[in-house]
């Protein structure tokens, strides 16, 4: 590396082809202040995120700013013949930014091994693997970890979740829900016992309820069983009813990925090292609704700003957890999260409100569904 390049960390970002991850190969890229190394069976979100991004700017500014460039690698870190490859380039970058799980509630009660293999088995090669050659690890947990809370019946401050204080609270081993959870949370316990013994410099980021453009397929384009946005925003464009499982009545927290995104930045930049060794909430407290709540705004939203004439608002039905996602199926009551830690450390504060960041999201699906039409 020469002297120009000094201040340019090289980051690996290990699941970058994600929702969250193709949000942070963007920002990074523009942002330009470090080499790149996206890693990932599949890119497909990157790219449609960075010809967004050119789209825009050139609409903005008449511009195509360069940014950083990208490296792409191709591989399955759950191979054991991967193993090499992945400590190569683990050790051959400063900051290792690890998204890897599988974060869908239907594959956890669907397909638990695989869950466990990915989100856990996977994840312990890349934390040892940080230690061994003295790497930073920006680890992205869940807030699934706290598991279940008496919060949704008592309004007290004493039930929001906590960084340093929570009890972490599994449901019964036969609810697969939680294999996903309890894996996240042994990983989180690795990572601290190696900060505390070998030194390890870490930042562990617990999302809550993110949503935005690329969250998901829609169950329309594709099988499967999707996050709750993503069956709403297809129940609307199709005309379907908007399955609320078990009565809709469980509480989210819902943060838009504009604003996550902003704070893995600072947490990456990590100014005066506040960040390390540290576990972050991010989410915010003030979009807290009921899942049932979030249909009807969903849909009060559709019939203002996108439902065309004649055109009939679907309504609402309710479905059993067991028959919309299967035996074995578990839920949290309430996710709240206190997010003074974050703030602390880093500055950042959430921007966007919940109809705010719902009309972008919706517009962009409505405009995307659109022109594939």
């Amino acid at each position: 590396m020469d002297s120009s390049d000094r201040h340019q960390p090289d980051i690996l970002l290990l699941g970058a082809g994600g929702f969250i991850g193709s949000h942070l190969c963007v920002a990074l890229r523009r942002r330009n202040r470090c080499r790149l190394t996206a890693l990932d069976l599949d890119r497909s979100k990157i790219d449609q995120g960075l010809a967004e991004a050119v789209e825009f700017d050139a609409g903005v500014s008449g511009s195509t700013p360069a940014g950083s460039e990208i490296r792409y690698v191709d591989l399955d870190i759950v191979q054991p013949e991967n193993r090499e490859r992945l400590d190569e380039l683990i050790a051959g970058h400063d900051i290792v930014v690890n998204m890897i799980a599988v974060c869908n509630p239907a594959l956890y009660v669907s397909d638990p091994l695989g869950t466990f293999e990915i989100g856990f088995r996977g994840n312990l090669d890349i934390i040892d693997s940080c230690v061994r050659h003295d790497r930073r690890l920006i680890h992205f947990s869940t807030c699934e970890v706290y598991g279940k809370s008496p919060a949704v019946y008592v309004e007290d401050e004493a039930f929001w979740f906590d960084e340093e204080e929570s009890n972490l609270i599994m449901g019964p081993v036969s609810r697969h829900r939680w294999i996903y959870a309890s894996g996240k949370q042994l990983l989180e316990r690795y990572i601290h016992a190696h900060g505390l013994q070998n030194g390890l410099d870490y930042t562990i980021i617990r999302p809550f309820n993110y949503i935005g453009q690329r969250i998901d397929y829609l169950p329309s384009e594709q099988t499967g069983n999707p996050r709750v946005f993503s069956h709403f925003m297809n129940a609307l464009l199709t005309g379907e009813p908007l399955s609320l499982v078990n009565g809709g009545e469980q509480r989210r927290a819902y943060l838009y990925i504009r604003d996550a995104t902003e704070a893995h930045l600072r947490i990456i930049e990590n100014e005066g090292n506040l960040c390390s060794r540290r576990i972050f909430n991010v989410g915010n407290p003030a979009n807290e609704t009921s899942i049932r709540d979030l249909a009807v705004l969903m849909s009060d939203i559709w019939r203002e700003r996108f439902m065309s004439p004649g055109e009939v608002l679907p309504g609402l039905r309710e479905v059993s957890g067991e028959e919309f996602y299967g035996v074995g199926y578990d839920d949290i009551d309430r996710r709240l999260p206190l997010i003074d830690a974050i703030r602390e450390c880093t500055g950042w504060e959430p921007v966007y409100g919940l109809r705010e960041m719902l009309v972008e999201i919706m517009e962009y699906y409505h405009r995307r569904v659109g022109s594939i039409a």
